[in-house]
Order: C-alpha cells, then structure tokens, then sequence
C-alpha cells in the first residue's frame, strides 16, 4: 500500500442519468444536498453502448452549470472514433478536463467480436491521448476482486496495467466489501510497477435485493456475514440501512487507515445515504 500514501485523498461521488423529469428534479435536488459537503468532482455514468447519451449531456451541461466540478464517463462500445471525438471537442469546450474512460457494458445479444473500431478500454484511452494530449484527467476503472469476464486475476491485472500505460493518470474501482481484498490488489499493482492512485469505490447499502441483483452482475462478493445479516432484516428497512450504514463506515475507515487515496461513493442520485457516510467519517471537517 505505500504507493497510496504519496497522493492527496480525493472525495468523489457518482451520479447517473435520470430518464425522466421527476428523476432529473430529484438529481438537482441530491446534487445541491451534496454539495454541501463539497466534493472534489462528479462523474456521471454512461449506458450500455452509448444508451443514455443524451441524458448524460443533459446532466453534464446542468453540473457545469451550476460550476460544478464534473467528471463524464465515456465508453467506447458502441461508439465511433468520430463520435467520441465529437464528444470530447463538446467536453472540452464545456471546459471539462476529467474523464472516466470505460469499455462500456455492451448491448444486450452482442460481443466484442461484432464491434468493430475501439474495442477496450486501454485503446480508448490511447485515443484520448492521442486526440486531446494532456488536456483531460483520464480516470479508469480497477476490479480489486477481478473483473467477471477475466480469465484470471493475472490476466486482469495486465488488463489494468495496459490501460495505465496507455495513459491513464487514476483508477476509481468497483464497489467491494472486503478491505483485504483492496489491500491486496494494490499490493499486487506495486509489484506490477503500477503507481498510479487507485481510489475504492464505495457502495452505500440500503436495499439488500438491489445490492444483491447489483453484485451478481458485477462479480462484486457480498461477503456471506453481511449476506445473512441483511436477509434477517427482512421489511425492517430502518435496521438493514442502519447495519448497511456502520458496516460501510467501518469498512471506509479501514481503507484510509491503510493509505487509500480518497474515496468514491455510488450515490444512486440519493444524497442521504453518502452524507452519512461522510459525516461518520469525518469528511465533513476536513
């Protein structure tokens, strides 16, 4: 963990696209809560083969707006070269200057070997770079409990490893609940000469069937004492989010006790959840 401990801590938080009008009132709403607490940036998700586009530039142009510092996702499924360089002109006018480079899920019934263009994530951030220089902050994606589509966990270390090399300036990871799991995925990046700042992402729990349903898509482990923990409470929404809220600030604190760089919370566009986080943390002070 000691190529963590040179970079400042950096808190972050996720928002996602709303699809409806109502759902981009309640995003204002949760973004105005949250800035409260002022966050180093926002990043905003992208769908499934470029599916919210538009929605994410509606969310993006509000945030920047408001002189908020925002953060886009970009993915290459689905998208050209020429789109993604109309995207990055349209950032770059915004005077945006920190991206969150991903593959991207693909479309339901495709497969890589269908797309054609720019297939992975380290070829998009290579693009970047090529396009744009030094202009934008190139955050990507790290798996500290392995991607679900790797081989293995070796050939999804080199995958990560190609995409720092590529250019990357930071790694932002899936959710987890395991801290040695974190701990042991940098310890292995040091040993791949990767030192880069790999920044935990950070789930807030507060329904257990969406977690669940969110976990065995990602491959993310809800280990089996908080599994069982959070089946007991059954209806008792009140103690499962109570449980969800000391087990993730302990699991947090544990994290910037070894050295994480900072922390990025999935908020699912609700603010409460993520304030209390920070709040029980301490972040709030700082």
């Amino acid at each position: 963990m000691n190529s963590q401990q040179q970079y400042d801590k950096i808190f972050s938080v996720e928002l996602f696209p709303p699809r409806t009008a109502p759902g981009f009132e309640k995003l204002q709403q949760a973004v105005r809560e949250l800035q409260s607490v002022s966050p180093a940036f926002f990043s905003v998700t992208y769908g499934a083969g470029g599916s919210t586009r538009e929605r994410t530039f509606e969310s993006v142009d509000w945030l920047k707006s408001e002189g908020i510092d925002t953060a886009p996702h970009i993915s290459c499924v689905g998208s050209s070269r020429d789109e993604i360089s109309a995207m990055l002109e349209r950032y770059r006018q915004q005077g945006i200057n920190k991206l969150v480079a991903l593959r991207g899920d693909l479309p339901s019934g495709s497969g890589l070997g269908e797309l054609d263009e720019l297939r992975y994530a380290n070829e998009l951030v290579a693009f970047i770079r090529e396009t744009t220089g030094d202009h934008f902050h190139i955050e990507v994606a790290a798996y500290p409990e392995y991607h679900p589509q790797a081989a293995s966990p070796s050939v999804d270390l080199a995958n990560f490893k190609r995409k720092v090399d590529a250019g990357a300036d930071s790694a932002i990871t899936q959710y987890f609940y395991n801290a040695d799991a974190y701990c042991h995925f940098v310890d292995n990046c040091e040993k791949a000469g990767i030192s880069v700042p790999i920044v935990p992402g950070v789930m807030p729990i507060t329904n257990f069937v969406q977690l669940a349903r969110f976990s065995d898509a990602t491959g993310a482990e809800i280990p089996r004492w908080i599994r069982k923990k959070l089946e007991a409470f059954g209806e008792d929404l009140e103690s499962l989010r109570a449980f969800g809220e000391e087990v993730v600030t302990y699991l947090c604190q544990r994290l910037l006790d070894a050295g994480a760089p900072g922390l990025h919370f999935y908020t699912m566009n609700q603010s409460g959840p993520t304030l209390g986080l920070w709040k029980n943390l301490g972040l709030d002070r700082l």
